[in-house]
């Protein structure tokens, strides 16, 4: 396998957000539809992030019942009580076609890898309840060499020990990957650690910084 840029060997994609449309958008919703203060959830899960609820479901050292009720007991401290058995649904977005379009070209020249912070819940690493959509996600998955999960490792980004697994996994170093993911605060350990980074906000703007970096017209 040849690569258009011989400094890189790796690209490494996150899958919520990147692949599929972002759960801050249902949360969003969710929040609408109950009388939630906008973006609730999301201020919920910054509250001790590495330990709270949302952490250890990822890390599965807790089950989905136990999820539930400790994400409720810590929104009730917020003052807006929500069962984590009304979030787990909502985890799972709808496919974004040209970024899977992108990782099937960008497979031809380099290795790829998913890192995925996920919960055992629904299909696979999706984490849907749709049949069809577990399937076509699943489908996705099989375009990677290598895809990490922390539910699976026990570990989650923005953990350092996470990327580290995934290096390993996929014999390359940091210098030699780029990352994308659509959370800075996952970003910022992989650049420490050397990564090239990308911060996912559109498909359009992804695509166009990897392209660059990669030396490939992905848009």
């Amino acid at each position: 396998m040849s690569a258009p840029n011989p400094a890189l060997k790796a690209v490494f994609w996150d899958f919520g957000g990147v692949f599929t449309t972002s759960p801050f958008v249902a949360f969003n919703r969710y929040e609408d539809e109950h009388g939630l203060p906008k973006d609730f959830i999301r201020q919920n899960n910054a509250r001790n992030p590495h330990d709270n609820a949302w952490a250890r479901m990822e890390r599965n050292d807790i089950t989905a019942d136990e999820f539930a009720g400790l994400f409720e007991e810590e929104t009730r401290e917020l003052g807006h009580p929500v069962s984590g058995a009304d979030i787990l649904p909502l985890l799972a977005g709808d496919v974004q076609d040209e970024m899977v379009a992108a990782l099937k070209q960008v497979r031809q020249h380099y290795k790829t890898a998913c890192l995925t912070n996920n919960m055992r819940t629904g299909k696979g690493p999706s984490m849907t309840r749709d049949p069809a959509k577990a399937e076509q996600i699943g489908e996705i998955m099989t375009l990677f060499d290598r895809v990490v999960e922390s539910s699976q490792v026990g570990i989650r980004k923005p953990e350092p020990g996470f990327y580290e697994i995934a290096c390993e996994l996929m014999d390359v170093t940091p210098a030699d990957t780029v990352f994308l993911d659509d959370l800075g605060i996952n970003l910022k350990p992989a650049k420490a650690m050397g990564m090239t980074t990308i911060k996912v906000l559109s498909p359009d703007q992804a695509l166009g910084e990897l392209g660059e970096i990669l030396h490939l017209d992905l848009i």
